[in-house]
């Protein structure tokens, strides 16, 4: 991939850019295993699953930046001034084109960009989420609620100049800190969730809800996993930090009709309830499918508690953040009867550290997921399955 960008040196956050994408993906698979050479040693590396190397991203996070009715969208210099990036090669084709076209409409608009040095205005953030279908949900990140009404008043200017969006919201994040969202989030649009199909399941992102930059390899990793499940025919799956489902809803239609109870747990309300319509939607589909639940809570205190976990033919996936699981749930998992567990990782060092605290399971299997190339983040799938006590 060549960025014009990055030979400018406007932008540096692709550190792999100019590598060739065979080289990368090699140094981030010897990079994985090397991390795991302590606490995996029995693992088997499967070939790694890689799409493309650029117009791959289906979100864009974007700096707002310069002056009402002259914005840049893109990301800020070492002086905190804006460096438009709306040419940008890493976004989907679709993002790609329609990242101009927001400019020009928060130009139209009139909105105040954030100005960090001075600490004033209004504009922080625009986020951008595109669906294979090619809808997109849109979202202002406001320091307050000044343009809130504005926004309200011409959203029917907006969905009219930008009719693939579906989704328009508003994320106040009134800290002059380097978040980018802030707790609180105003729907604007009459449909409040951007349907995503993967692998013939549907999920539904609201504003708040997680899901993987690259839709191409997130499918695989969840046909890994389903593949990994339908291999081990758990009786149950308990799927920790869940989201809006991904990993339980292909557990689900893994099994033998009506034969697999699953679980999935997750803190954020709005991402359960999105995964409760999906799996009702494919329970339409698929009638004979076994229970499928999801409750809000946190995935340590939850785990492993109840039915779920006490039997010897189930399976926990979990999906941590960076930090990883924690020593409070690898100790769940070691004192549960669980017989399998997947662990899908976006750091290989706290992954390693988790797999250490897990003595009674073995790494049998492992794939590196390029969520993200051009940079050396990587996603790793590990199939454990229990081997002592």
């Amino acid at each position: 991939m060549e960025c014009h960008y990055f030979d400018e040196s406007r932008c540096r956050s692709c550190t792999l850019m100019g590598m060739p994408y065979a080289a990368q993906l090699a140094a981030k698979q010897e990079r994985c295993r090397a991390a795991l050479a302590g606490s995996a040693t029995a693992v088997s590396w499967l070939e790694p699953f890689a799409g493309p190397e650029s117009a791959f991203r289906n979100k864009a996070k974007l700096v707002a930046a310069g002056r009402p009715g002259s914005v840049t969208l893109g990301i800020l210099d070492g002086d905190s001034r804006g460096v438009d990036l709306r040419g940008c090669g890493l976004y989907e084709p679709g993002l790609q084109a329609l990242i101009p076209r927001v400019a020009d409409l928060v130009d139209e608009l009139g909105l105040e960009p954030y100005d960090v040095p001075a600490r004033r205005g209004e504009l922080k953030h625009v986020l951008l989420t595109r669906s294979p279908t090619g809808e997109v949900m849109l979202r202002f990140v406001l320091r307050s609620q000044r343009h809130v009404a504005l926004l309200r008043s011409r959203l029917r200017h907006i969905q009219d100049r930008l009719p693939e969006v579906t989704v328009v919201s508003v994320n106040l994040q009134p800290v002059h800190q380097a978040i980018v969202e802030g707790p609180t989030e105003i729907v604007l649009s009459r449909s409040d969730a951007l349907s995503v199909p993967v692998n013939d399941i549907t999920l539904h992102l609201r504003p708040n809800s997680f899901f993987q930059t690259n839709t191409e390899v997130a499918a695989a990793l969840y046909r890994q996993a389903e593949e990994w499940i339908s291999r081990t025919e758990p009786a149950e799956v308990l799927d920790l930090y869940c989201g809006v489902g991904g990993f339980a809803l292909h557990a689900a239609r893994s099994g033998h009709p009506g034969s697999r109870r699953v679980l999935g747990v997750e803190v954020s309300a709005d991402a359960v309830e999105s995964a409760r319509r999906s799996a009702a939607e494919l329970r339409e589909r698929q009638p004979d499918l076994g229970p499928i639940s999801f409750v809000a809570g946190d995935a340590t205190g939850a785990a492993i508690s109840g039915s779920l976990g006490a039997t010897t033919r189930g399976l926990v996936v979990v999906n941590p953040p960076r930090r990883g699981i924690g020593p409070d749930l690898a100790r769940r998992l070691e004192g549960s009867q669980v017989s399998h567990l997947i662990y899908s990782s976006c750091n290989v060092d706290s992954l390693a550290r988790d797999l250490a605290a897990l003595p009674s399971f073995t790494a049998r299997e492992a794939r590196l997921f390029d969520m993200f190339p051009q940079t050396s983040h990587h996603e790793v799938a590990v199939l454990l399955e229990r081997t002592a006590g």
